[in-house]
C-alpha cells in the first residue's frame, strides 16, 4: 500500500519579508529534508504576482506541481502542491465563502484503490461567528466513505485542549479574535462542530502531546496565545489510514514563520 507524507504549513506571507527572502529560503530547505508528496500551503501571499512568476520558481525549488488558489480580498492565497508519481484529477478554488480561499485537489495514486482529495484552508482571523460559517462549508465535505483531508490554520482552539496557559495575558486586542461567547473563555466551537460533522482531528489522535503550533520561537509577541491553531482533519476513512503526526518544531521553523508546520503519514489502501 501507498505511503503519502503530508505537510501542511502556514508560510507567513510565503516567508517573505519585503525584499528579503530569509525565511522563504529556510522553507524550501525545510521542505526539500522533509520531501513530503503532498504540501498544503497557508499564506502564500505574493506567489501570484508578475505572472505568478515566483509561483512557478517555488514549484522548482521543492520539485513538486503547484495549484493556487488567489484570495482576491486579502491576497494571503491557498496552495497545494504534489509530488510525482501523484497525479492531479480536479482542482477547485473557493473564494466565495471563505474570507481567504479555500483550495481544493482531488489526486489518484499510482497502486491506490481510490483518490484522495486534500483541502488547504485558512480560516477568519477575525472572530469565531465568521470562522463557524466558514466551517459550514467544510462539515458538508466530511463524507465517512471518502479519502478526504482538510489541513490548515483554522485560528481556533480544539475542545480537546486545556485553556493556554498565556490566555489571560494575551493583549485584549488579539484575544477578543478567539473569544468564545462568555466573553471569558477561548473559543473551541469551530473544531467542535467540525467533529461533529464527522471529521477526525489527527493531530488529537496520534499526538498525545497535543503540541503547539502557535506561537513560533521568534514570534512569542505575536497575537497568539500558545495553543494548536493547525489542524489536520480526515475523513473516517482516511483517518483510518493515518500512520503518524508531528509538529515539526527545529532550528528551522522556530524562525521560518509564525506558525510550526504538522506533518502526517498515511497509508493508502
Amino acid at each position: 500500500m501507498p505511503t503519502l507524507a503530508v505537510l501542511s504549513y502556514n508560510t507567513l506571507f510565503a516567508g517573505r519579508d519585503g525584499q528579503e527572502h530569509t525565511r522563504a529560503d529556510a522553507q524550501v530547505q525545510l521542505i526539500n529534508e522533509l520531501r513530503p508528496d503532498v504540501f498544503l500551503m497557508q499564506e502564500a501571499k505574493y506567489l501570484d504576482a508578475n505572472g505568478s512568476a515566483d509561483f512557478y520558481a517555488l514549484e522548482k525549488q521543492i520539485g513538486m506541481r503547484g495549484f493556487l488558489a488567489p484570495a482576491p480580498r486579502t491576497g494571503q492565497n491557498l496552495a497545494i502542491f504534489i509530488r510525482a508519481p501523484l497525479r492531479a484529477a480536479r482542482f477547485n478554488a473557493d473564494t466565495m465563502h471563505f474570507h481567504h480561499a479555500a483550495a481544493t485537489l482531488q489526486i489518484e495514486i499510482p497502486g491506490a484503490a481510490a483518490p484522495v482529495t486534500f483541502i488547504s484552508t485558512h480560516l477568519c482571523p477575525n472572530g469565531p461567528a465568521v470562522r463557524r460559517r466558514e466551517a459550514a462549508y467544510l462539515g458538508v465535505q466530511a463524507s465517512p466513505d471518502q479519502l478526504t483531508l482538510v489541513a490548515g490554520d483554522f485560528n481556533s482552539a480544539s475542545p480537546h485542549d486545556p485553556e493556554p496557559t498565556d490566555w489571560h495575558s494575551l493583549a485584549q486586542h488579539h484575544r477578543a479574535r478567539y473569544l468564545a461567547d462568555d466573553m471569558a473563555s477561548i473559543d473551541r466551537s469551530v473544531l467542535a462542530y467540525l467533529e461533529a460533522a464527522g471529521w477526525v482531528d489527527v493531530g488529537y489522535l496520534l499526538d498525545t502531546d497535543r503540541t503547539p503550533t502557535v506561537p513560533t520561537k521568534a514570534y512569542r509577541d505575536a497575537e497568539f496565545a500558545t495553543m494548536r491553531c493547525d489542524y489536520m482533519l480526515a475523513s473516517r476513512s482516511l483517518a483510518a489510514c493515518a500512520k503518524s503526526y508531528q509538529v515539526i518544531r527545529n532550528a528551522l521553523t522556530d524562525g521560518a514563520s509564525d506558525h510550526y508546520p504538522i506533518l502526517a503519514r498515511f497509508q493508502i489502501p
